[in-house]
This record gives structure tokens, sequence and C-alpha cells, in this order.
């Protein structure tokens, strides 16, 4: 998330003296809009996406230039009902919203909204303001995007960032520091033609990451031809892999190309390589080594121009000594591996991913407005995620359900409660973070170095609580922004450029 921008939407808050306010970036073709900074709703909404068809005041506001106002009595639904911080606990509709739509360069970026619980909070007065204000936020926003490409230049050595449309389906969502060490190692890695093993566990999205990959990849306008080795019959697995001649075997009545050839000048996944059987494992070796394939039943071998991703939630290092791996071939595989971070691992990034589930299934359901008590936002940072991506889907979505089964009404803004998400007990949840003054050699500290590392300790965690956002860790403890940067630069820790 750009400072710039989120500096940006907390000025114009504090500037209307309203509820909320959000930079929306339009993305999926047009069809979707995506939160990239906001001020004053709750910690989930960077990670909702918003289809335009289903909210009619992003539409309207959209389609138009000049500013648009919703008073307290429209009849349209207001996109933030129940997302707006006010009183814990508490889900509070809108009231007033005002809006406008952004372009850059002579191309629709998205919308800025401002929404009220106050009736009569935006008057002609605050919505000609608005107005005025509208060439230097869009001077704002412009801004902020040509710093973020030349940083993603800078990392990526020169090379444009990615640029390919994102929908709904496919896309990464993610702030976290552990996450933008992974983008970034994709981002490098991804012009080479070297072959790259993904490791993580069950649910990290492994796939989606491949994907990405590909994209990113010199080979990106070409097939990624996606292979599930545990689903491959082993008497099946090579001809899947490498085609058959036509009476190869019983039942081939003709000749059939292979996955690999299905990916020529492209990417194959191989995803779960290590169910492979032993048998297929010396021939996948020939191909990393030659970039040769042989048909089952054919005499003469061919050459194939393919770059092969794999992916495995298995240790192969103890599969190889255990004998069920190939040694050499786990080398070839590794050349590039990359560990993807279990969601426990990533921090705030488990409440972006939550309301990305929350606007899917509000869609879904026809559900006004579907959010997260407080307690229930707590309980999914604790919790350990052994199914990861994948189980926060799962609990999000029954969770919905379960709600509806008990009784909410669709008309309502629905909160989901820690009961309905029904985590299993069974997995530990880390302890509660807990702050201690350190120790050296068992001594104790002076009280007053106890008490800076304690204050280092609190300002570390509400920074990783929320992502770095300075002026929201001062609002989590309590202090003004100014307050904690003067006690942070007294403290000796970097602040913010």
């Amino acid at each position: 998330m750009a400072v710039r921008q989120q500096r940006l939407v907390e000025t114009l808050r504090l500037h209307f003296r309203c509820g909320a306010v959000a930079l929306l970036q339009q993305d999926g073709h047009g069809e979707l809009l995506r939160p990239v900074a906001v001020d004053g709703l709750v910690n989930e909404a960077l990670g909702r996406r918003f289809a335009i068809k289903e909210h009619p005041r992003l539409a309207a506001i959209l389609q138009r230039r000049e500013v648009t106002c919703f008073h307290h009595d429209s009849g349209l639904s207001d996109p933030y009902d129940g997302l707006v911080i006010e009183r814990p606990g508490q889900p509070l509709q809108v009231h007033d919203c005002m809006g406008v739509a952004l372009d850059l360069e002579g191309q629709r970026f998205g919308v800025l909204t401002l929404d009220a619980l106050t009736v009569g909070t935006f008057d002609p007065t605050a919505q000609r303001e608005l107005a005025q204000l509208l060439p230097l936020i869009e001077a704002v926003v412009r801004v902020s995007q040509l710093e973020a490409a030349l940083r993603a230049s800078q990392h990526s050595g020169g090379t444009p960032a990615d640029s390919a449309p994102k929908g709904e389906e496919g896309e990464i969502v993610g702030h976290s520091e552990a996450m933008s060490r992974l983008l970034n190692e994709l981002r490098v890695v991804a012009d080479s033609e070297l072959p790259v093993l993904l490791l993580g566990e069950t649910g990290v999205g492994k796939e989606m990451f491949a994907h990405r990959l590909h994209r990113l990849s010199r080979r990106g306008n070409r097939s990624l031809v996606h292979v599930n080795c545990a689903a491959l019959p082993e008497s099946l697995a090579e001809s899947e892999l490498f085609g058959h001649v036509r009476g190869a075997f019983s039942g081939a009545v003709s000749d059939r190309p292979g996955r690999f050839e299905a990916a020529e000048g492209g990417t194959l996944l191989l995803d779960e390589v290590g169910e492979l059987p032993l048998a297929i494992q010396a021939k996948l070796l020939r191909v990393l080594q030659n970039g040769e394939i042989q048909r089952l039943g054919a005499d003469r071998p061919r050459r194939v121009n393919v770059r092969v991703i794999a992916a495995t939630n298995r240790n192969l290092r103890e599969q190889v000594a255990e004998g069920n791996f190939r040694a050499d071939l786990y080398h070839r595989l590794s050349v590039y591996p990359i560990p993807i971070p279990p969601l426990r691992e990533r921090g705030n990034d488990v409440l972006l991913l939550a309301g990305r589930f929350l606007e899917l299934n509000r869609t879904r359901l026809g559900l006004r407005s579907l959010r997260l008590s407080p307690m229930a936002e707590e309980a999914l940072r604790r919790y350990r995620w052994p199914g990861n991506v994948r189980e926060l889907e799962h609990v999000i979505s029954r969770a919905a359900l379960k709600a509806l089964s008990r009784g909410a009404r669709r008309s309502d803004i629905v909160t989901l409660e820690t009961d309905l998400l029904d985590l299993d007990d069974g997995v530990p949840a880390p302890p509660t973070e807990q702050v201690l003054a350190p120790r050296h050699d068992d001594r104790e500290l002076p009280l007053r170095d106890a008490v800076d590392a304690c204050e280092r300790e609190c300002i570390r965690v509400a920074l990783q609580r929320h992502d770095g956002n300075w002026a929201r860790a001062a609002r989590g403890l309590g202090i003004d922004a100014s307050n904690l940067h003067k006690l942070a630069r007294r403290l000796g820790m970097k602040l913010p450029t």
C-alpha cells in the first residue's frame, strides 16, 4: 500500500470530518473496484473486491465526472454499511455518501468515496470543495503510481512490473512483509529459464503463484499446462506426460501427444511432483537434462522447449533420504526453490483475505452486508490455520451459511461472531502477544531500559498488526501520531520516509 495514497485518504477524512474515506482502483476489465487505501474502515476492507454491477452507488460514481452525492434517504445500498469504525462491536449504517471518479492521463483510474454517519455532512459546500480538490487528488494518485512503477522496475532489474489485468480469480491478496519478499523473488526469477520448485503446505496457493511466475516470464503469452502428479495412475503416467504412438499398448488406436508437447514454448506445472513414480522420475530427468522426450512406443526422441515449474507440500530431501525420490532429479528441479509462507506467518493478511471471502459470500448469498465482529477478527489472527488460505475460505463460507440458518435476514448487516467460525479447538493458537522486558545473562535491566524495551516492542507489535501504517498503529495504541513519531525517534526506531 503506497504511503502517499494512505496519507491522502487520512487527510481528506480529517478535512471533511467524516467517518471514512476510500480510494478504489478499477480492476478486472472494468468489472471490479479494489481498495488501495482506506481510512475509517475495518481492517479487512482492504481485502474486499467490489463488483461494480453489485454496487449501484459505485457504478453511479464511475459513470459521472462530477461529484456524486447520496443522502441518508437514498434507496441504493452502500457498500460500506457495517464496515465503518465508530463504536466497538456495533455495526453502523452509513447515512451520507459522496464520491467522484478519478482519471489519470485520460483513462478512468477508479473512484474516491467519502462516507459519514451524520446526516447532512456532505452539504453543497463540501461537494464544491471536493470538486475543487479533484485535480490535486488525481495528481497525488499519479505520483504514487509513478513511484510504485519505479520501485518495481528497480526491484526487477529494469523490466516492467506485472501489468496483467487482475480479476477476481487468480489475484494474490496480501501486504505482509513475507508476501512482499515472495512477490519480489518471483519477479526476479520469472525472466530466467531456470526450473523452479515451489514449496509450501497444503492450501497456501502454490498453483496461483505458479501462474503468476508464468505470467511474468518471457513465456507469459504461451500456454501453462497443469499436471496433477498425484492424480496420475502409475500405468498411464508415462503416456500422459510424454505421449504415445499408435499400438504402444492395448487401446492406443492413434498417436497422442503428451503434456510436455502441449506445453511447447510455454510452461509445464508439475503439481505434487513428489508423487511421481520412480520410473517416471528417470524419464523426467532426461527431459530436464537434454530437452528431449520419447513417446511411449516410439523409436526416436523429440525435442521440446518447455520450462518446468514443480510444486510440492512434501519434504523432498526426506523423500530422497528414504529412497522415494531420485536425488539427481531433486537437484535438477530445485535449481531455484521458493518456499511459500503459511498463512499463520503472514500477519494481518488473514484479515485482508477474510475481507475478500466475506465480499464473495455477500454477493453469492444476496446479503446487504457481511462483516466480522472484533472478537472474530482476533480469533482469525490467533488461529494456526493448518489448512491455510483454503481453510480460511471454507471457514468464512460456512459461517455465512450458519448465520442465515440461525435466522439472520438478508436485509440485515450480518455480523459473524466467533462461535460461527467453528475453528478447530484441537489446533492450538499461538499465545497472546506479551511484551516482556529483555534480560541479559539472567540479570534484570535498569527500570528505564526495561520501560524503553517494552515501548519499542509495543510499537513493533502495533506496526506489524497494522501492516506498517504508523497512523493506524498510533490509533491502536491510543496516542497521537505525532507523539508516536517523537517516541519512536527517542527510542532509536526507524521512522517512515
